[in-house]
């Protein structure tokens, strides 16, 4: 959520929410810089005893989300990194990760923040990963919307007063 017109999100009272998040283990330095961001993210707004699960790649964090979604987490966040190579297998990745993530929280119900890069290149994994130097923090942002949107659900599931 960075980048020209990305709007400043303003989360309060979520200390108690139950977030989940699952990181790749590909591309080690980018993912590092990831999860301090998104752990940094939920300390700052007050959830400091999140899970946090690795998986193997970015494939398989669809169906770690859809199980977590299912045992009671207000709020998932998915972290990975897939770089572009010589064949179509980005695009099947990274359609088939985006795809499964969406699906996961519409059918849910659980917001599920998405912090998986899709970069040409290591160097621009490198300048969205939250490191020293870095243009952008994405497990920060991944966080933060996340979290956001769980506490709009929350807002509207609560009776009127």
């Amino acid at each position: 959520m960075s980048g020209k017109g990305a709007p400043e999100l303003s989360v309060r009272n979520v200390g108690d929410l139950r977030v989940a998040v699952i990181a790749a283990q590909w591309h080690e330095k980018v993912m590092d810089g990831l999860v301090d961001g998104a752990l940094r993210a939920l300390h700052d707004l007050g959830i400091d005893e999140p899970t946090l699960l690795r998986v193997p790649g970015s494939w398989e964090l669809p169906v770690v989300a859809k199980v977590l979604a299912g045992r009671g987490y207000d709020a998932i966040v998915a972290l990975g990194v897939v770089i572009r190579g010589g064949t179509p297998h980005f695009e099947y990745v990274c359609q088939g990760v985006t795809q499964g993530l969406t699906q996961v929280s519409v059918e849910t119900g659980v917001p599920v923040g998405m912090g998986v890069l899709t970069c040409d290149t290591e160097e621009q994994a490198l300048d969205r990963a939250g490191l020293e130097g870095s243009n952008e923090d994405k497990g920060h942002e991944a966080v933060t919307a996340a979290v956001a949107t769980a506490a709009t659900l929350r807002s509207v599931s609560e009776p009127w007063r």
